[in-house]
Protein backbone atom coordinates (compact mmCIF):
# COMPACT_ATOMS: atom_id res chain seq x y z
CA UNK A 1 0.00 0.00 0.00
CA UNK A 2 2.81 2.41 0.86
CA UNK A 3 4.31 1.89 -2.59
CA UNK A 4 1.08 2.77 -4.36
CA UNK A 5 -0.35 5.46 -2.11
CA UNK A 6 2.93 6.77 -0.70
CA UNK A 7 3.78 8.67 -3.84
CA UNK A 8 0.49 10.55 -3.48
CA UNK A 9 0.90 11.32 0.23
CA UNK A 10 1.30 15.08 -0.26
CA UNK A 11 -1.86 15.29 -2.36
CA UNK A 12 -3.77 13.09 0.09
CA UNK A 13 -2.62 15.29 2.96
CA UNK A 14 -3.81 18.39 1.07
CA UNK A 15 -7.20 16.75 0.55
CA UNK A 16 -7.37 15.87 4.26
CA UNK A 17 -6.59 19.49 5.18
CA UNK A 18 -9.14 20.88 2.72
CA UNK A 19 -11.98 18.51 3.63
CA UNK A 20 -11.48 18.74 7.39
CA UNK A 21 -11.21 22.54 7.17
CA UNK A 22 -14.42 22.67 5.14
CA UNK A 23 -16.32 20.47 7.61
CA UNK A 24 -15.04 22.53 10.53
CA UNK A 25 -16.10 25.75 8.80
CA UNK A 26 -19.56 24.24 8.29
CA UNK A 27 -19.85 23.70 12.06
CA UNK A 28 -18.95 27.35 12.56
CA UNK A 29 -21.44 28.48 9.91
CA UNK A 30 -24.10 26.45 11.70
CA UNK A 31 -23.40 28.17 15.01
CA UNK A 32 -22.70 31.73 13.88
CA UNK A 33 -24.78 32.12 10.73
CA UNK A 34 -27.62 29.72 11.55
CA UNK A 35 -26.96 27.57 8.48
CA UNK A 36 -27.51 23.80 8.37
CA UNK A 37 -30.03 23.78 11.22
CA UNK A 38 -28.72 26.58 13.45
CA UNK A 39 -26.90 26.50 16.79
CA UNK A 40 -27.53 23.80 19.39
CA UNK A 41 -30.05 24.96 21.97
CA UNK A 42 -28.13 23.70 25.03
CA UNK A 43 -25.00 25.81 24.46
CA UNK A 44 -24.72 29.29 26.04
CA UNK A 45 -24.54 32.19 23.58
CA UNK A 46 -20.96 33.07 24.54
CA UNK A 47 -19.81 29.52 23.77
CA UNK A 48 -21.74 29.42 20.52
CA UNK A 49 -20.27 32.70 19.27
CA UNK A 50 -16.72 32.07 20.48
CA UNK A 51 -16.46 28.46 19.36
CA UNK A 52 -18.48 29.12 16.23
CA UNK A 53 -16.29 32.06 15.25
CA UNK A 54 -13.13 30.02 15.72
CA UNK A 55 -14.63 27.10 13.79
CA UNK A 56 -15.74 29.29 10.89
CA UNK A 57 -12.63 31.43 10.50
CA UNK A 58 -10.03 28.77 11.35
CA UNK A 59 -11.85 26.21 9.21
CA UNK A 60 -11.64 28.48 6.18
CA UNK A 61 -7.98 29.30 6.88
CA UNK A 62 -7.11 25.60 7.20
CA UNK A 63 -9.09 24.76 4.08
CA UNK A 64 -7.33 27.33 1.90
CA UNK A 65 -3.94 26.84 3.55
CA UNK A 66 -3.37 30.30 5.03
CA UNK A 67 -1.78 30.57 8.50
CA UNK A 68 -2.53 26.86 8.63
CA UNK A 69 -0.38 25.86 11.60
CA UNK A 70 -1.70 28.65 13.82
CA UNK A 71 -5.32 28.08 12.82
CA UNK A 72 -5.01 24.33 13.31
CA UNK A 73 -3.31 24.73 16.69
CA UNK A 74 -6.09 27.06 17.88
CA UNK A 75 -8.69 24.65 16.51
CA UNK A 76 -7.05 21.71 18.26
CA UNK A 77 -7.17 23.53 21.57
CA UNK A 78 -10.76 24.58 20.98
CA UNK A 79 -11.80 21.00 20.34
CA UNK A 80 -9.89 19.71 23.36
CA UNK A 81 -11.61 22.36 25.48
CA UNK A 82 -14.99 21.41 23.98
CA UNK A 83 -14.35 17.78 24.83
CA UNK A 84 -13.54 18.53 28.45
CA UNK A 85 -16.28 21.15 28.84
CA UNK A 86 -19.20 19.48 27.08
CA UNK A 87 -18.47 15.77 26.94
CA UNK A 88 -16.26 14.51 29.76
CA UNK A 89 -18.94 14.97 32.42
CA UNK A 90 -21.12 12.44 30.55
CA UNK A 91 -18.54 9.65 30.68
CA UNK A 92 -14.82 9.01 30.42
CA UNK A 93 -14.61 7.52 26.93
CA UNK A 94 -15.64 9.37 23.77
CA UNK A 95 -17.95 6.50 22.77
CA UNK A 96 -19.80 6.96 26.06
CA UNK A 97 -20.01 10.75 26.09
CA UNK A 98 -20.56 11.35 22.34
CA UNK A 99 -17.33 13.33 22.11
CA UNK A 100 -15.76 11.32 19.27
CA UNK A 101 -15.93 14.19 16.80
CA UNK A 102 -14.35 16.68 19.19
CA UNK A 103 -11.57 14.21 20.07
CA UNK A 104 -10.85 13.34 16.43
CA UNK A 105 -10.84 17.01 15.42
CA UNK A 106 -8.45 17.82 18.28
CA UNK A 107 -5.92 15.22 17.15
CA UNK A 108 -6.29 15.84 13.40
CA UNK A 109 -5.79 19.56 13.92
CA UNK A 110 -2.77 18.88 16.12
CA UNK A 111 -1.29 16.86 13.25
CA UNK A 112 -2.09 19.61 10.74
CA UNK A 113 -0.52 22.20 13.08
CA UNK A 114 2.67 20.14 13.18
CA UNK A 115 2.75 19.37 9.45
CA UNK A 116 1.78 22.80 8.15
CA UNK A 117 -0.11 23.78 5.04
CA UNK A 118 1.50 21.42 2.55
CA UNK A 119 0.64 21.52 -1.14
CA UNK A 120 -2.43 23.16 -2.70
CA UNK A 121 -2.24 26.01 -0.18
CA UNK A 122 -2.46 29.78 -0.55
CA UNK A 123 0.62 30.10 1.67
CA UNK A 124 2.72 26.92 1.27
CA UNK A 125 5.35 26.08 3.87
Amino acid sequence: MKTNLGRHSDTIYALLRIVVGFFFACHGAQKVLGLFGGPPAEAPAFVVWTAGGIELVAGVLIMIGLFTSWAAFLSSGTMAFAYFLAHLSKGLLPIQNHGELAAVYAFVFLYIAARGSGPLAVQPD
